[in-house]
């Protein structure tokens, strides 16, 4: 094998690693988050399929024009925050689609507008962090709620992914979805299929026109885009300036923006800088010379293009799996974010209080005037920090 080969061969391994990982690790948090505010498994295919080529056409043009590994990903900390509505959501699915729309326009205005991201780093990063927390802290639960239920079915998933965490921790979600799969198929060879669930295994396509709901508006879009900025867009700087590039924030800004904006009629909820998963193409195992690193972004958008053709067929599983089987997986898939976010909420004094109060409020999941506990999460936050804050007797 040549220099030159094996120089190509690291970067596209390591995209195509990464789209395994990224994808494998969380689409069952987007699809329970998209049938959480009214898709049909139908709708919910089509968002999984317009997510999945948009930001990976995304990644290739970010990539391809500043030869950098800058790679995007749906957001799962949103989609997570959509699933923990649940019941208490009922503006209906044309609600929610209007205001993935107005996050895809508020995305874009970030990239347009500097004042707009100035305002929304003026929120403490605590006060985010315990609504992230507590949006993330039901859906967190379900392996254990799942483990009581139908320990049988369970108990597998959790085996394998607790030894893969000890010894092959980046494949652990992947490897915890196979074992998921493995149980639902011999469940379903017992059992058989249900005849009235969905069960269109090819990538579907829907659109949906926009209604914009002022409670959905306020409900979904205000905390879907702070929780895609705070949670995914700025650690997503931070990873790739970690490993020495300086991302162009009003480029990935308008990329990221104008993808929401367009996968919104058909189902797509955000769009974003990679956080974690970006590691994977801009770090040591894409090759040691960092001027070919952006292979790996390109290697990683084309992948997501192939993968996006299995959306159908994933979200058809979702559907005909026994409950509660796939959210374990999810559970598991936001068990570190929650922990992360849990840390980042109550590590700092001054902030301690208010956190609390803002992780408690997201958590009861309360809803006012038909907007959901996300959004007051963040009031209660702000107004406890505010009043609770200590002046310096100096000023």
């Amino acid at each position: 094998m040549t220099t030159e080969h094996a120089s190509n061969t690291e970067p596209i391994v390591a995209g195509v690693v990464t789209a395994l990982v990224g994808f494998t690790s969380s689409f069952v948090v987007v699809v329970s988050g998209l049938r959480a505010v009214g898709a049909t498994s139908t709708q919910a295919a089509s968002g999984l399929l317009a997510l999945t080529v948009t930001f990976g056409l995304g990644i290739i043009v970010l990539c391809v024009r500043y030869r950098m590994p800058i790679t995007l990903a749906w957001s799962t900390p949103g989609a997570a925050l959509l699933a923990a509505m649940g019941a208490g959501y009922h503006a209906g699915w044309p609600a929610a689609v209007g205001a993935f729309l107005v996050v895809g326009v508020l995305i874009l205005a970030t990239g347009l507008i500097p004042a707009l991201g100035d305002l929304i780093a003026r929120i403490p990063t605590p006060i985010a962090q315990a609504m992230l927390a507590g949006v993330l802290l039901t859906l967190c639960l379900a392996p254990i709620k799942s483990l009581a239920v139908q320990p049988l079915l369970t108990i597998p998933i959790l085996v394998v992914w607790v030894v893969a965490t000890r010894w092959l921790s980046r494949w652990a979600l992947p490897l915890a979805l196979v074992a998921a799969l493995v149980v639902i198929g011999i469940y379903l060879a017992v059992h058989g299929v249900d005849s009235a669930a969905h069960t269109e295994w090819w990538p579907q396509i829907a659109w949906t026109t926009p209604h914009f709901d002022a409670s959905a508006i306020v409900g979904i879009a205000i905390p879907l885009y702070v929780v895609t900025m705070a949670s995914q867009n700025v650690p997503g700087v931070a990873v790739l300036s970690s490993f020495g590039y300086h991302t162009p924030w009003r480029a990935s800004m308008l990329v990221t923006g104008t993808g929401t904006a367009v996968g919104a009629p058909f189902g797509g909820h955000a769009i974003n800088l990679a956080a974690l998963s970006a590691a994977l193409a801009a770090g040591d195992e894409a090759g040691p010379d960092r001027s070919r690193r952006w292979i790996a972004g390109v290697s990683a958008g084309i992948s997501y293009l192939v993968l996006a053709a299995l959306s159908g067929v994933l979200v058809t599983i979702t559907a005909i799996a026994p409950n509660g089987l796939l959210e374990t997986v999810a559970g598991l898939a936001l068990l570190g974010t929650f922990a992360n976010a849990l840390v980042g909420a109550l590590n700092r004094d001054e902030f301690r209080i208010p956190a609390a109060l803002t992780f408690v409020t997201a958590a009861a999941g309360i809803s006012f005037w038909g907007i959901g506990g996300a959004f007051w999460a963040l009031v209660v936050g702000l107004i406890a920090h505010t009043v609770l804050r200590r002046r310096d007797p100096s000023t």
